[in-house]
């Protein structure tokens, strides 16, 4: 048991070193003045001090903070969720436009409990942002809205510059992984919104170290391009809490390079892949990645 305990110990490679200057500080303050939510903040990136201090950067999460799921692996709220504030697509895009982002990621809580998932709001976000910040590309990261395919329609009306969509864990752990979510509708959910606009690039995030294999890894890779998948990212699952899912295994930094040679060999036009990667890191710098695939069609 002790050699155990020790091989699960945090590596050197997962320290993250701490930065709150005056970016971090006004980041911080500017959510709360305009009563906005980060998941940066929510879900405990560990990237947040990188994000907000030296890159200024972050990812907005809209329709409250309080999700109807129950992930295990995740850190935001779970309950009955009673906002629903229509005014907030607005208050984003004035974010958007006083940090002068060049590129956002708009995710959200999942709503089950709204019929269209909060696709609506979602479209309206995307709308609000680009009429004040034209030059500034939109990512978003839905939930899978329960696989109701008007609301991935509604969504993708408004035309985001990339479709992001999580795909969490392999197949055999998603039952256990993720809750009221299945892997087979990720995929559908990925593939539809590659048939409504195939101009518009798809990506998912993989996080490893929960208990699957190797072979399981390079599966969900093949899944993924199957069903038309142009961005991965690849990360190392962290526990938030001691109620939450414990690290089974801390792949090293040769194996997640080697992961993201192995993705690219497959034919994902980008791929992001590191310990500390989430499916949002550095998501600027998959722009050019995007743009590359558009024009390629």
């Amino acid at each position: 048991m002790a050699k155990q305990e020790e091989h699960l110990r945090k590596p050197e490679w997962l320290k993250i070193k701490l930065n709150t200057n005056e970016n971090y500080k006004e980041l911080k303050k500017m959510m709360r003045e305009k009563k906005l939510h980060t998941v940066c903040e929510e879900a405990r990136c560990p990237n947040i001090h990188e994000c907000w201090a030296v890159r200024k950067t972050a990812t907005f999460m809209i329709l409250g903070d309080i999700c109807t799921r129950a992930c295990r692996f995740c850190a935001v709220k779970t309950g009955l969720p009673t906002e629903l504030d229509l005014q907030e697509p607005e208050r984003v895009a004035e974010s958007v436009e006083q940090m002068g982002l060049k590129h956002v990621v708009i995710t959200a809580v999942a709503r089950d409990d709204l019929k269209d998932g909060g696709a609506f709001v979602f479209a309206e976000t995307v709308k609000a942002v680009r009429a004040r910040n034209p030059f500034c590309s939109i990512e978003v990261l839905p939930s899978d809205m329960m696989g109701v395919k008007e609301s991935l329609e509604l969504l993708m009306s408004a035309k985001p510059d990339i479709m992001n969509h999580n795909i969490e864990t392999v197949r055999r752990l998603t039952p256990r992984v993720r809750a009221r979510a299945t892997y087979e509708r990720s995929l559908e959910f990925l593939r539809r919104a590659k048939e409504m606009n195939e101009r518009i690039p798809t990506k998912s995030s993989l996080m490893i170290g929960v208990g699957e294999t190797w072979e399981e890894i390079i599966e969900t890779m093949d899944d993924l391009r199957a069903n038309n998948v142009d961005i991965m990212t690849i990360g190392q699952y962290l526990q938030p809490t001691k109620k939450h899912l414990k690290v089974q295994k801390y792949y090293t930094p040769d194996e997640f390079n080697e992961l993201k040679k192995i993705a690219l060999g497959k034919g994902f036009k980008h791929c992001e892949s590191g310990p500390l990667v989430r499916s949002s890191y550095h998501a600027d710098e998959q722009v050019n990645a995007a743009q590359a695939n558009t024009s390629s069609l």
